[in-house]
């Protein structure tokens, strides 16, 4: 078996956690595909997710349809958005995370997801905005 068959076995065995499913919270959220331990990445990549900032008149002639989009699936503030440096068309599962003042997961000063407690099969993962992001979110 070659070492990149083995690497990506390796992944499958012991790295994938989740999947994407209905959320009670709010349309599509994070679910757990088996029982996920505390302090782990349950959405560890080996793709670059990386993003680029934006000012928001650099975006200007962007499409409004594609300026939608962009504000359900990237950061922004009031000065920039920052867009993934591999585009629009690879999912980033973490988009999906649903709010909670109860959260199962955050995030890093380093960008990395980290797992705060067990967390078991079937359960959906979810961020508190407010402290991942260092900002309060209201929700209509």
């Amino acid at each position: 078996m070659s070492t990149l068959k083995k690497k990506i076995l390796k992944h499958l065995k012991e790295e994938v956690y989740c999947h994407l499913g209905i959320s009670k919270v709010h349309g599509i959220g994070v679910f757990a595909i088996r029982s996920i331990p505390k302090g782990v990445n349950p959405m560890r990549t080996w793709g670059d997710a990386k993003e680029i900032k934006f000012t928001h008149k650099e975006l200007q002639a962007v499409p409004k349809s594609v300026k939608k989009e962009l504000k359900i699936f990237c950061y922004y503030d009031k000065e920039v958005m920052e867009i993934p440096v591999v585009g629009m068309h690879t999912l980033n599962m973490a988009v999906y995370l649903n709010h909670s003042k109860k959260p199962s997961v955050k995030f890093l000063k380093n960008g990395q997801l980290i797992t705060l407690r067990a967390i078991k099969s079937g359960e959906e993962l979810l961020l508190d905005y407010d402290i991942s992001f260092g900002e309060k979110h209201f929700f209509d």
